[in-house]
């Protein structure tokens, strides 16, 4: 039996997992609930992994795969792969072909410190069909841990919807100064536009809003297991 408080993490964890294929953050963790500090979400956290309902991938920092739903939280519709979210969005090898779509891959992009824009296809990579929508997508591959927080580890493939504009909080591709480009959660306050890390070891960059241009937001990624 979970407590509110239990259920209502394992729902907002699924829910996200379902959406974007990423693990929210502790901070995302926390405002959801309502909580004063994050130290209560290690602590429901942990609570989760002993009933079962939750597992914490082993060498990725707070990478969290939902291995089991309360009977009240099925919904009819999904088959056991879906509920275990985290799998089918992040293993490009688990979709059968007529379930997936090809995008193009236009090489690296640094998680950590911006490496120059690359804008040539290197190659295809095959992505659930359910994670691309309309417009068009592209993908590239992480180099850097700058966004482990967000789930985003060194040598992921993200597949991105191209744009030029985005939300504040999305995680974009920004391209700094027509030269670099980066993958970093957006940030917009006072006419700046800041580059937020998902790591405490990157400090927020911060810059005027001619510098930063937009390429496009996160959809989600795909991780081969080896």
């Amino acid at each position: 039996m979970l407590t509110a408080k239990q259920h209502d993490l394992l729902l907002f964890i699924n829910k996200r997992l379902s959406e974007t294929g990423i693990s929210p953050s502790f901070d995302e963790m926390k405002d959801a609930l309502g909580l004063a500090s994050k130290s209560g979400i290690h602590r429901l956290i942990t609570a989760l992994e002993e009933r079962g309902f939750i597992r914490r991938l082993a060498h990725r920092a707070r990478a969290l795969e939902v291995v089991k739903l309360p009977e009240d939280m099925q919904i009819k519709e999904q088959t056991s792969a879906e509920i275990t979210n985290f799998k089918p969005d992040f293993t490009s090898s688990l979709p059968e072909p007529a379930n997936s779509v090809d995008v193009p891959l236009l090489g690296s992009i640094a998680a950590g410190t911006p490496i120059e824009a690359i804008s040539h296809e290197t190659a295809r990579v095959a992505a659930p069909a359910d994670m691309i929508g309309r417009g068009e997508h592209f993908a590239l591959t992480i180099a850097g841990d700058s966004m482990i927080d967000a789930g985003i580890l060194d040598g992921d493939t993200v597949i991105i919807r191209r744009a030029d504009t985005a939300q504040n909080g999305d995680i974009i591709v920004a391209l700094v100064d027509d030269e670099e480009a980066t993958l970093k959660r957006l940030r917009k306050k006072n006419g700046s536009v800041a580059l937020e890390a998902a790591n405490p070891e990157y400090e927020t960059r911060i810059f005027g809003p001619d510098r930063v241009k937009v390429q496009g937001t996160l959809v989600g990624l795909v991780r081969r297991y080896h």
